[in-house]
């Protein structure tokens, strides 16, 4: 095996990933060998960012956070690596949708599977009506989740979705507060909130 296929296959292991995400990531890292654009950046960061363009290219996301925890290095030199590598490949990793993260957070959080339905739609109507343009899908998925408990006064705090998701509370909340003047409009048409909306405002 070449050296860059071992360290792959050692990051691949501990995120579970399948061999068809090993082989595109091993591809993309001999491609970005041959291209010479990531010379002088650490060989684990580009390993990490090929695994993470791969893993979302084969439709098994995974965001910066996740890979960060299986390897030695920051989620900002992963972050260098993979803009690098998609300047250098003209390549894009196919659009990443909030619901590719509900599952995943709200069985991490032990919210029961209604309020990740309830939490899909808030985060596909905020994307839709354009409230929540520039944001990235992991933000808006831990922002629809963070309305959602509130809505359903379920004790789960910004903090605390923000551990899971990876996103910073501050930035949760800020989106949440984009999102709150079209309350009316997030929500199923069918769902009753246990809360008056109306006085969510002021947020945990």
């Amino acid at each position: 095996k070449q050296w860059y296929q071992r360290r792959v296959a050692i990051t691949a292991g501990r995120l579970n990933a399948s061999q068809a995400i090993i082989d595109r990531a091993n591809t993309l890292f001999k491609n970005m060998t041959d291209t010479k654009a990531l010379r002088g950046r650490s060989t684990e960061a580009n390993c990490a960012a090929c695994l993470y363009i791969a893993c979302n290219q084969e439709g098994a996301t995974r965001t910066f956070k996740e890979i960060c925890a299986v390897c030695t290095v920051s989620k900002k030199q992963i972050g260098k690596s993979f803009k690098l590598i998609l300047r250098a490949l003209n390549t894009s990793v196919e659009i990443i949708k909030t619901g590719d993260f509900m599952s995943r957070f709200c069985s991490n959080l032990e919210l029961e599977h209604k309020a990740q339905n309830i939490a899909t739609h808030v985060a596909r109507q905020a994307v839709d009506l354009d409230i929540v343009a520039g944001k990235v899908p992991v933000t808006v998925a831990a922002a629809a989740i963070y309305f959602t408990c509130l809505a359903m006064d379920v004790d789960k705090s910004a903090k605390e979705i923000g551990d899971v998701a990876g996103v910073a509370e501050t930035t949760i909340k800020q989106t949440f507060r984009a999102m709150f003047p079209s309350r009316d409009k997030l929500f199923p048409p069918d769902f009753v909130p246990k809360v008056n909306l109306d006085n969510i405002s002021g947020a945990k």
